[in-house]
């Protein structure tokens, strides 16, 4: 793919894909039906089982930092794209009510990115996009506890571009990792634009990212051993 100006890969990767279905669907799907590793936390785990699987009290939930996601981080998608993620589809369907063509499908719209690559050091957030790189830094802005139709819950930490901001970059980014406090993020799926309250409302794309260290290989080992 020929790199965009900046302002053109923004405009394009940084928020046409978050206006996909962003009226009329239950956000259980994304949520709740991925094969992911867990964060530690000190306490057990059923307990932790429990909340990774949505299910907590209001009052369980605490701020976080956006040093929980620190870290240097890469897209899956290209693994969806190349057949690597291929085997944990097929691992899905001998369990689940999809066929393993269906859940590639699937993971196909949720995954889809060309943001590759993010790198957050301290405030500041760097995406990599189609050769280009856009930075700012990023201020806390809250948490919101979403309810979903199939009787559990997530949460998506909030944070807002410090400043007056650039069109290069979305206004808003919002983690979900499945973790309720602080604790250090193994992998997060990330949803970003300009507009804090139709964020939340995104279930259908949810770019996906875990460490840059890791292969497609041992992404594959960690989805397969959860």
């Amino acid at each position: 793919m020929t790199a965009l100006p900046l302002k053109s890969a923004s405009a394009l990767v940084l928020s046409a894909l978050i206006l996909t279905g962003v009226q009329g669907v239950s956000a259980s799907d994304h949520e709740h039906d991925h094969d992911h590793t867990h964060s530690a936390h000190d306490h057990d785990h059923d307990h932790d089982q429990d909340i990774y699987s949505g299910y907590f009290d209001d009052e369980q939930v605490e701020d976080r930092a956006l040093s929980d996601w620190e870290g240097d981080w890469q897209s899956i998608y290209p693994y969806l794209q190349d057949g690597t993620l291929d085997e944990v589809f097929a691992h899905k369907a001998e369990n689940g009510d999809k066929t393993a063509e269906e859940y590639k499908a699937y993971y196909d719209t949720g995954y889809q990115t060309d943001v590759e690559r993010i790198v957050i050091d301290g405030s500041n957030i760097t995406f990599f996009a189609n050769g280009e790189e856009m930075s700012g830094d990023y201020q806390y802005d809250g948490y919101e506890i979403l309810n979903y139709e199939v009787g559990n819950r997530g949460v998506r930490f909030i944070f807002e571009l410090e400043g007056e901001g650039t069109n290069d970059l979305p206004q808003y980014i919002q983690f979900s990792d499945h973790s309720i406090y602080p604790t250090d993020a193994d992998h997060y799926h990330l949803y970003w634009g300009d507009d804090r309250e139709a964020l939340l409302e995104e279930v259908t794309n949810w770019p996906t990212y875990y460490f840059s260290e890791l292969s497609g290989e041992e992404i594959v080992e960690e989805m397969l051993a959860h």
